[in-house]
């Protein structure tokens, strides 16, 4: 557990500084103010101004909440859809398998990019779309990881138990499978929630995401690329954001797999 304390301690950090944006007091992350335009750190604002007068921290700050927001909300989604499709499908095996293994691998035929240009097309760029299909993104890998833990436990003797004491099949779902197979599927969410960061942000950069004027790391990034050569520090902040983010989920992640596979534990000293 010791392990889970620094990773997760600064992934709670980062979730606290975006929950907490409208009261730190922030200016406005979409107020223009043209006359401070490009101004340095420290002229203006503590990490100065961007391409339109607009503060950095502020939009680096509700930025964070932005994109941790549909991270969070499209990987919670897919977990709860994915899992759900992994355990019928890996409890009842015939049809459901069919079902749960063949829609998820129907979306591992479209590409990423390709599919958010078909969602977007239809639906139109936004934060809703976008966690729409991050969520549609992620499912398959939810489905598939809850299928196989099923089909592990399904036969162990805990189980069997359940099922001789005449246990309803929702119950012995819910209250005996579920909890055996939630380690890989915590796993899974951490995992989903980091890749959700990364694609928010790319696919906001191209475009296809968080609508301007709205704080985003990603927009943040494509219109530092504009003013590279007057201004290269408004590239650097949401990079390094993103960087530290991605780094402290894929650590945390790191250690919840090692806490939930019982084969990285050490074995105690008699």
């Amino acid at each position: 557990m010791r392990r889970l304390a620094i990773p997760g301690g600064l992934v709670a950090l980062i979730v606290l500084i975006a929950l907490v944006a409208p009261w730190l007091g922030l200016p406005n992350p979409v107020r223009q103010d043209m006359a401070h335009r490009l101004a340095l750190p420290g002229a203006v604002g503590l990490l100065g101004r961007d391409e339109f007068g607009r503060d950095v921290l502020s939009r680096l700050v509700w930025g964070a909440r932005t994109s941790l927001s549909v991270a969070f909300a499209s990987a919670l989604i897919s977990c709860v859809l994915g899992t759900t499709l992994g355990l019928l499908g890996g409890w009842f095996r015939g049809l459901g398998a069919t079902l749960a293994l063949g829609s998820a691998d129907i979306i591992l035929c479209f590409p990423p990019v390709l599919l958010a240009l078909l969602v977007v097309t239809l639906l139109g760029p936004g934060a809703v779309t976008l966690i729409l299909v991050l969520s549609v993104l992620f499912l398959p890998g939810f489905a598939r990881v809850t299928y196989a833990e099923v089909m592990l436990v399904r036969s162990l003797e805990y189980v069997e138990a359940a099922q001789a004491m005449g246990a309803t099949t929702p119950r012995i779902l819910l209250r005996t499978v579920l909890p055996n197979v939630a380690g890989p599927v915590l796993v899974q969410l951490s995992l989903a929630v980091a890749s959700a960061v990364v694609l928010e942000s790319g696919l906001s950069f191209l475009g296809l995401g968080v609508v301007p004027p709205s704080p985003s790391w990603g927009l943040m990034i494509r219109g530092a690329r504009t003013t590279l050569e007057q201004a290269p520090l408004l590239l650097l902040w949401p990079c390094a954001a993103l960087t530290i983010t991605i780094l402290a989920m894929n650590l945390l992640c790191d250690a919840l797999r090692d806490v939930a596979d019982p084969r990285t534990q050490k074995p105690s000293r008699s």
